[in-house]
């Protein structure tokens, strides 16, 4: 059967659960809006414990993946995206724990290639000069989060980017909220003052176009 094409997925009226009852009905087509509806926040999670980018996508394809082998595991009382993200994170950990029994002694810290520049949309309301500040303040306020340690940078990234509840977030993370807050209000602590300021931008850490259609497609291709 072909891959549904449907591009706004996230206002596609048809809730998670009920999308999840007829792909263990047998509909495994349908497997590609979940993915699409949950590609970017997935993204946001694994980078506050993943930095490098292939990497990022091959945990994103692994959880996918093992999520659609254990489906029918899901117990419709969390959110979808909450139980993925769980399996988004013991991937990662997996990743980081691989990582640490072979660089044991070098404990250093990563920083984003000088070539992942957050792109910013071109408008001809802005001058070159104010592009170019907001271009390196964004620079700024990404390496600022990449350099907080893992619990404190998801805890961040999904409270000011994603936008979540601080229980959805202590659900994700498995931890109480008062934890959730702790390493929230740590996190703010560290970026300071002003780049905080700068840290509502929505446009931070993208994942779409080509790059959720490469993971989307790779997925389908390996569950139908």
């Amino acid at each position: 059967m072909a891959v549904i094409k449907i591009h706004d997925f996230n206002n596609y009226k048809i809730t998670d659960s009920a999308i999840i009852k007829r792909i263990l009905s047998g509909e495994k087509e349908l497997y590609e809006m979940l993915i699409r509806r949950n590609n970017q926040k997935l993204y946001r999670v694994i980078k506050g414990y993943v930095n490098e980018e292939d990497e990022i996508e091959d945990v994103m394809q692994n959880t996918y993946l093992k999520a659609y082998e254990k489906l029918y595991q899901y117990k419709h009382i969390a959110t979808f995206s909450t139980w993925l993200i769980r399996i988004a994170i013991n991937e990662s950990l997996t990743i980081i724990n691989s990582k640490n029994k072979i660089f044991s002694i070098n404990k250093q810290v990563k920083t984003f290639d000088n070539n992942n520049i957050i792109e910013i949309a071109d408008t001809n309301q802005l001058n070159p000069e104010k592009k170019n500040i907001i271009k390196e303040a964004k620079q700024l306020l990404k390496n600022s989060i990449d350099n907080l340690e893992p619990k404190y940078k998801t805890a961040y990234i999904l409270k000011e980017i994603e936008e979540m509840s601080i229980k959805e977030i202590a659900e994700c993370l498995d931890i109480s909220s008062s934890n959730v807050k702790i390493r929230i209000f740590r996190a703010k602590n560290i970026l300071k003052d002003k780049l905080f300021e700068l840290a509502n931008n929505k446009d931070l850490y993208k994942f779409g176009f080509k790059r959720c259609d490469r993971i989307t497609e790779y997925v389908i291709k390996n569950i139908l």
